[in-house]
């Protein structure tokens, strides 16, 4: 059993990156209750094999090792295919605001607030889903690396593949997510078609 010095440790330096591993941990289960379970057996685990860490190290990657590891080992079978994403019901602001009638105005206001989130989600949703459709490698390869921010060796470390295949498939990963957001973004109305 390890002490209050060490659980305190732990506790300081691992648990600020819990938000990224339960990100992480989403996109790997396609569940946000499969990913909380993911997250919390990884600091389990973490927890246990704390005395292994070594000092100095990037915690991070060490963490992000423990979940992979984690899900290839339990949660494989379970993944589940992501939700489809309608976007039928987008439609431009067509209210006329009454200066005279503060009522109206804030009602617009809030109905304008209303459709930017719209449109902010469903911009967020199609480069979710563009990622979420790259192969498993290549997603994990650039969310590693984009969006956490770890180094090619670090990612080499958690994937167990050389750094030669990580820049690899990181390069591989943009090329995809370029064509797969230009796409989105001619289907959105956002670029002309015949370009």
């Amino acid at each position: 059993m390890q002490g209050n010095n060490t659980r305190k440790e732990f506790e300081e330096i691992t648990m600020q990156h819990v938000d990224s591993l339960y990100n992480m941990a989403v996109r790997m289960s396609m569940n946000k209750e499969d990913a909380e379970d993911l997250v919390q057996e990884t600091y389990l685990k973490a927890y246990r094999f704390f005395d292994t860490f070594q000092r100095g190290t990037n915690v991070k990657a060490w963490l992000f090792k423990i979940l992979r590891n984690t899900f290839i080992n339990k949660y494989r079978k379970a993944i589940s295919t992501p939700n489809e994403v309608l976007y039928e019901d987008i439609e431009l602001l067509n209210s006329h605001i009454s200066p005279n009638n503060e009522a109206d105005a804030k009602e617009s206001m809030d109905t304008l607030e209303s459709r930017i989130e719209s449109l902010d989600n469903v911009l967020e949703d199609d480069i979710k889903n563009a990622i979420d459709n790259l192969p498993v490698e290549y997603r994990e390869a650039i969310i590693y690396s984009d969006i956490e921010e770890l180094t090619y060796k670090d990612i080499a470390e958690i994937t167990g593949v050389p750094i030669g295949t990580v820049k690899s498939r990181i390069n591989r990963a943009r090329s995809l997510l370029k064509k797969n957001l230009w796409n989105y973004a001619k289907e959105r109305g956002f670029v002309k078609r015949g370009k």
